[in-house]
């Protein structure tokens, strides 16, 4: 019962590490650019939150998901139009890449200038401690939550991506860019969406990933890590993947947990390597 109780809680946090993914899988997707400040925009949303609940103490974090994805948006549709689409066409496609590591360490000193380097931690009250009984096994109703409204946010994106003209006009210009262009359609405005939509996505598994573990302005390369093990490990530029991605490393990590509490992560850092020298083109490669 202790391993099934292991195995569902490793699905439940890896449904937190796919959404920490998926917004990096969409740029991936659409741009063929892997942004390097990813991570650091995962935490700034937490110290967002931090700042929101500092002027309004009585509001619980699960209110400030919206207002906080809001602010990431801008600042992504901000960070695309004015730095990224500039090197984003070039040829050499280390140009974004070499950006986006520069504007991460920008952002992490920003953030250690303004809430100093201590660790911080959203409290979520008597929810963070409350749990259901099912069938003789003890779950949390949080991690449930976070699951339920990853597999929503999910669910939402797909249906955005495949079944509006917004959609549309995004996955023509990821695979015609050019071609997009004759017919009047201008790439980097749509650039600019995709990056606000990418960012607002990672702000919400940052406030949430902030509920359940503690994090400094230095957590962003931790957090990049993750998502980036999620996306490679589920196949590049897809969005079920991966949720299938981070559902396994997070049930690797929670039964490497159960067989050495200090190996952990260790187990799933083992399970990608595994994962890419097996699959190279991801474990789950399905079209987003």
């Amino acid at each position: 019962m202790i391993w099934v109780e292991t195995i569902i809680n490793g699905v439940l946090y890896g449904g937190l590490y796919g959404l920490l993914g998926v917004g990096l899988a969409l740029i991936v997707g659409v741009m063929r650019v892997v942004n390097l400040s990813h991570g650091e925009f995962i935490v700034l949303s937490a110290f967002i939150g931090v700042s929101l609940i500092g002027v309004v103490p009585w509001l619980h974090p699960l209110a400030l998901l919206l207002p906080v994805a809001a602010i990431a948006f801008v600042l992504g549709f901000g960070l695309q139009a004015v730095l990224i689409n500039r090197v984003v066409t070039r040829p050499d496609p280390f140009a974004a890449i070499l950006l986006t590591f520069g504007v991460a360490v920008v952002v992490r000193n920003l953030m250690v200038e303004v809430y100093g380097a201590d660790p911080r931690h959203l409290q979520a009250g008597q929810l963070a401690q409350a749990s259901a009984g099912i069938g003789g096994l003890h779950i949390g109703v949080l991690p449930l939550l976070i699951l339920a409204l990853s597999v929503a946010l999910f669910t939402a994106l797909q249906l955005l991506l495949t079944r509006t003209r917004f959609g549309r006009i995004v996955r023509a210009t990821a695979d015609h860019r050019d071609v997009v262009r004759l017919m009047g359609v201008n790439p980097g405005r749509v650039y600019n969406l995709v990056m606000g939509l990418s960012l607002a996505l990672a702000s919400v598994a940052g406030m949430l990933l902030a509920i359940r573990a503690s994090f400094t302005p230095y957590s962003g390369v931790e957090r990049l890590l993750i998502a980036f093990e999620v996306v490679v490990l589920g196949g590049l530029g897809t969005f079920w993947g991966a949720m299938l991605g981070g559902i396994t490393l997070g049930v690797a990590e929670l039964v490497g947990l159960r067989l050495d509490p200090n190996a952990g992560p260790l187990y799933a850092h083992l399970l990608f390597l595994v994962g890419v020298l097996l699959r190279p083109s991801g474990l789950f490669r399905v079209r987003a």
